[in-house]
């Protein structure tokens, strides 16, 4: 009689665990099509933000982020929370940008431009920078 009394309280109480689960209130779960350029622009952010991570992660980065008072981990942080589009755009212009110039192009350019101006004044006769172009009198 205890044997049976024993099997029927184990067998009740996993009736009464198996009901109370099921009478729970679930959520719904909605199932839609996933477009593959909303994977792929996750997929590509998300790669973007670990390129840019990586990035802050060198030690020539941080010294220079240091040099410049801004704290590694605060834009550790920052870059975290960007959203998916400004990352996106940050990994674009990092692209783009040059890496190590050092500003002699810049200057080289530079003088070339002034030069020629001058040299296409000079010869059109409203200045008299150079000695070697000559002009009509």
């Amino acid at each position: 009689m205890h044997r049976k009394r024993g099997f029927a309280r184990s067998v009740s109480f996993f009736m009464i665990l198996t009901m109370m689960f099921m009478t729970m209130p679930l959520q719904t779960v909605c199932a839609s099509m996933v477009e593959t350029e909303t994977v792929l622009s996750i997929a590509q952010a998300q790669n973007a933000r670990e390129n840019i991570l990586n990035f802050l992660e060198r030690k020539d980065v941080q010294e220079a982020m240091i040099a410049q008072g801004i704290d590694p981990i605060e834009a550790k942080a920052r870059v975290d929370s960007l959203s998916n589009a400004e990352i996106m755009r940050i990994a674009d212009k990092m692209d783009q940008l040059p890496a190590g110039s050092d500003g002699l192009g810049f200057l080289v350019g530079t003088a070339l431009i002034v030069f020629l101006v001058l040299l296409f004044t000079d010869i059109a006769g409203y200045t008299d920078v150079f000695p070697f172009v000559k002009h009509r009198n």
